[in-house]
């Protein structure tokens, strides 16, 4: 469980931007889109920079669970400045749910994986990329592929 703990981690620190703004936030929302739509992959996709939602599109077979999936996401990493599937398998390390371990309920704070932290280098966390609908480890890979893929696109 440690292995996976400092991979999530290190995914954290070395997926960091120079700088993140509406252009970024297209670019990577349209990737996600594309990747997704090439794949039939039932998903909502949204990508935040604070209280700004600067892009959210739901794709065929998606619904407004998905939504309310992203909202407890969103809330979890904003709350604890690492991605949403850190945070359950952290939990899942030491036992015991979020209600236990924080007082917080899981009706509005969701430790799933799908969520990771926008986080630009020298500031700290300014957003989140979130995808809600397949398995959490595969909500959590498809966003971090799509990360990986635009930082090495922007290089």
């Amino acid at each position: 469980m440690d292995e996976i703990l400092k991979q999530l981690l290190q995914e954290e620190q070395e997926l960091q931007f120079a700088r993140f703004n509406e252009d970024t936030a297209w670019k990577i929302g349209s990737l996600l889109v594309e990747r997704s739509v090439s794949q039939s992959l039932p998903v909502t996709i949204d990508i935040t920079r604070g209280d700004h939602q600067l892009f959210h599109a739901s794709l065929r077979g998606t619904s407004a669970d998905n939504d309310e999936w992203i909202k407890r996401k969103v809330r979890l990493v904003y709350r604890f400045g690492h991605s949403s599937f850190y945070m359950g398998q952290l939990l899942k390390s030491k036992g015991k749910r979020i209600e236990e371990a924080y007082l917080l309920s899981e009706s509005l704070y969701a430790p799933h994986g799908g969520c990771f932290p926008i986080i630009v280098k020298d500031t700290g966390l300014v957003g989140t990329i979130t995808v809600s609908g397949l398995p959490q480890e595969e909500d959590h890979k498809l966003v971090v592929q799509a990360i990986r893929d635009y930082l090495t696109l922007e290089k």
